[in-house]
Parts: structure tokens; C-alpha cells; sequence
């Protein structure tokens, strides 16, 4: 032990000769270089897809940042909505959430302290050019879970060829329209009105026509689920497809698949986003088509339903603030963020895009101003990820199987207001 001790004291005593050495030698000498020894940032950033565009705009944009920000990785993951419940469910469970994730709630993983204070992510300049009414349907108890991405207007759009065709002059505002005008276009031989009940837009339809009879999900702050007039709503929307006014496969054909249908001529009218202009004149460019306000009960007021996809932080193992900032300012600067809009047909969420493209297009204004005062989910609520995930269930069950829409609808009212209970008074093992 005694020669190691020795061995160890000859050894230091050299490092500290070289030390002082080191010390008194000419500041001219250059040293060794040893490489860039500055930590690589790292996001891992999950994007929702919404077109086949999706994926090489933000490829493009991706790297075009990593290019000018060396010391920053994106790890870029755009997924189907089909699959990104799995996608995020399972990185979650490893422990290893994504940094950056595209998605239409927040609440629940807020309730549970995943989520990074996006005010702390994002510079005065973006928080300051994001829509106001937007960013606070993205807040809860002035913490600011997630920011707006996207958003869009539902409207009735229709194709004009078939409406000349069946003597329709006009898109329907009421249901007892909506139902004539849908008779005349199956007597001519189309589908009539589009129907989508599949997973991903059964809550966008259960909503339209809840809103649309004077219902809604909530009522002072309670779910309101199972209320006579959205179980009017939805016996109504049985009867159409019941009566054959409907395309054959709600329960089947995506809305994607709809709008082809409608742009190949064989479908009358369908409900959907402002992306609707952009696939349809992508793909069927001789399509001739119009849009209207959503139907709604007789004796009803017109309402609009607006739909906004948010942005959200995950807190990670390796969560850089900094970077993660610096990556939104990018993904958000006008050139970059206006490319997205225009690619994808949806509305801006910040206000020096939607200026621009309001001056350019009347509709986009319009559409801009409807969501001032259109009817959102209920995104605030941390169940409502659950509630979703349920109505998921409902549409071969209330088309095929029997079951009345009261019978379903108070199913989703009584699991509903157990997930409340549970989120609001949580049990600790």
C-alpha cells in the first residue's frame, strides 16, 4: 500500500509541474482543440398528420432549423391520428414523453403534472401574435398548459353539380331542409347528406347536432351530456341514416374518404373543416362545391363550431427551455408557420397570418371572426380525453345495434360524471 501511495504522490507531482509549466508559457502558444464540447439540445417533437402534406412540410422546416441551429436535434415523429393516441400513450409509459406533441386535448395531462407552463416556452413575440381567445381556451387556473396550432370553422359544404341536378338553390340551414334536401339527392341517385361516425369525428358530429338543438357537452360547469335536447339532436341523426339519407357507411368511411366521395359526384352535402377547400381542389379540381352555415333544429339560432389543435411540453429528462423556445419562434415565424396554413387549408392561430390571409381572402376573415363566437370542446375539462375515447363507441352501437340515443347518451353522462368526481377528488394509495 505504501508503493501505491508513493507511485500516486510522483504521479500528482508531475501534473502539477506540467500545471506550472503550463502557467508561465507564451499566451501565443494555440491549444490543442478538443472539439465542441456544447451540450446537443434534444426535441423529440410527435406531429399529428392531417394531409399527405404534413409530413415533408415539416421535414423541410425541421431541417431547415437544425441547419441553423446546430446545437439543437429535433427528432421529428408525424403519425396518423388513427395511431398518435398509442404513439404518445406508450412514450408516456416508458418514461419518455415527447418534448413537442401536436394533439385536441391537454387537460388531462396537465391534471396530472406532466406538462411544461408553455409561458415559460414561448418569447413575449409569439405569446403576443397567438390569438387571445384561443390561448385562453388552453389555460387553466392562469397556468398556461398548451397553445392553440390550428384551428377551423365547421361549415356545410356541398357540391353544386348534384344541387342543380336535384333542384336545390340553396344549402340547407334547417334540419326539415337538410332532410328535403337530402330525399331529392337520393331520388337522383346520390348520397345525400355525409355521416362520418368513426373514431377520430364522432365527437365533432355528436356535437354538431347537440349545438345544433340547443344543447351542448356542459351546463354550469356540470356535463350535460344526456339532456333532452341532445337526445333530440341525436334520435335526428339516426333518422337520417335509418331513412337511407345518409352515405351507406358512417360507421366506416373517414371524412377524408367523404370528401372524395363528394368530389367524385356521387355525395350531396357533408360537415367539415376549412382543410376541405384545400384536399378537394387538390384532388379534384374540376369539382364545383359551395359551403354554408351547419343546420340546426327549426326555430334555432345559426350557430358555429370551431375546432383548435393545441401544442404542448411535456417535462422530460432532458427538458431545455431554451431550445424548446427557440424551436417555437421557428415553427411559428410568419414565413414558416404560413406555409403550414397554406398547405394543410386550416385557420391561423396567430394574428400577422391571419391578417395577411384575411386582406387575401373574405372567407378566411369570416371564418376568423366566427370563432370569436363559436361553440369549442370542452378542452378545459381533464376528462374530457376519457369522454372522448368513449363516444369513440357509440356509432355501430346507436346505428346497428339497437341501442336508443337516450339509452347511449346517459351511458356517457354516468361515465362522465364518475371521471369528474375522479379527477376532481383524486384517491392517493
Amino acid at each position: 500500500m505504501r508503493a501505491n501511495r508513493w507511485i500516486d504522490f510522483r504521479i500528482t507531482s508531475l501534473l502539477i509541474l506540467v500545471l506550472l509549466l503550463s502557467g508561465c508559457s507564451s499566451s501565443t502558444v494555440t491549444p490543442v482543440p478538443v472539439g465542441n464540447t456544447e451540450q446537443q439540445a434534444v426535441i423529440k417533437f410527435v406531429a399529428a398528420e392531417y394531409s399527405s402534406s404534413t409530413k415533408p412540410v415539416l421535414e423541410r422546416l425541421v431541417r431547415n432549423f437544425m441547419r441553423e441551429n446546430p446545437s439543437i436535434t429535433v427528432e421529428l415523429q408525424v403519425v396518423n391520428w388513427d395511431l398518435i393516441d398509442g404513439v404518445y400513450t406508450s412514450m408516456i409509459s416508458e418514461g419518455q414523453p415527447p418534448d413537442l406533441l401536436n394533439m385536441n386535448m391537454y387537460a388531462r395531462f396537465g391534471h396530472d403534472q406532466l406538462l411544461n407552463n408553455m409561458d415559460e416556452l414561448i418569447s413575449e413575440d409569439l405569446k403576443n401574435k397567438l390569438s387571445p381567445h384561443l390561448l385562453k381556451l388552453d389555460r387553466i387556473d392562469g397556468q398556461q398548459y398548451a397553445i392553440p396550432y390550428v384551428a377551423t370553422i365547421r361549415k356545410l359544404y356541398y357540391e353544386q353539380n348534384l344541387f342543380r341536378q336535384a333542384g336545390i338553390s340553396s344549402p340547407p340551414q334547417t334540419w326539415s331542409q337538410l332532410t328535403k334536401d337530402a330525399t331529392k339527392l337520393k331520388a337522383i341517385g346520390a348520397y345525400g347528406f355525409g355521416v362520418d361516425l368513426t373514431d377520430n369525428e364522432i365527437p365533432a358530429y355528436l356535437s354538431y347536432f347537440f349545438f345544433g338543438a340547443g344543447g351542448g357537452w356542459m351546463k354550469n360547469g356540470k356535463w350535460d351530456i344526456n339532456s333532452p335536447q341532445n337526445v333530440t339532436g341525436l334520435t335526428y341523426l339516426k333518422h337520417l341514416y335509418t331513412k337511407g339519407l345518409t352515405d351507406p357507411e358512417p360507421t366506416v368511411t373517414i371524412r377524408d374518404e367523404k370528401q372524395r366521395i363528394l368530389g367524385d359526384g356521387q355525395l350531396g352535402m357533408m360537415i367539415s373543416g376549412n382543410y376541405f377547400a384545400a384536399v378537394t381542389e387538390r384532388e379534384f379540381p374540376n369539382t364545383a362545391w359551395g359551403s354554408g352555415m351547419i343546420p340546426v333544429k327549426d326555430g334555432q339560432p345559426e350557430m358555429n363550431f370551431g375546432v383548435q389543435d393545441v401544442m404542448l411540453s411535456f417535462k422530460t429528462d432532458h427538458t431545455n427551455k431554451e431550445a424548446l423556445s427557440t424551436f417555437l419562434d421557428y415553427l411559428y415565424n410568419d414565413e414558416n408557420y404560413e406555409n403550414i396554413i397554406r398547405q394543410e387549408g386550416m385557420i391561423p392561430v396567430t394574428t400577422t397570418v391571419a391578417n395577411k390571409l384575411s386582406l387575401e381572402n373574405p372567407l378566411m376573415e369570416a371564418d376568423i371572426n366566427r370563432l370569436q363566437t363559436a361553440y369549442f370542446y370542452p378542452l378545459q375539462q381533464p376528462e374530457w380525453g376519457d369522454i372522448m375515447a368513449l363516444t369513440r363507441k357509440m356509432g355501430n352501437a346507436i346505428l346497428y345495434n339497437g341501442i336508443t340515443p337516450q339509452a347511449a347518451l346517459d351511458q356517457v353522462q354516468q361515465y362522465a360524471e364518475r371521471q369528474q368526481t375522479l379527477y376532481q377528488n383524486p384517491t392517493h394509495p
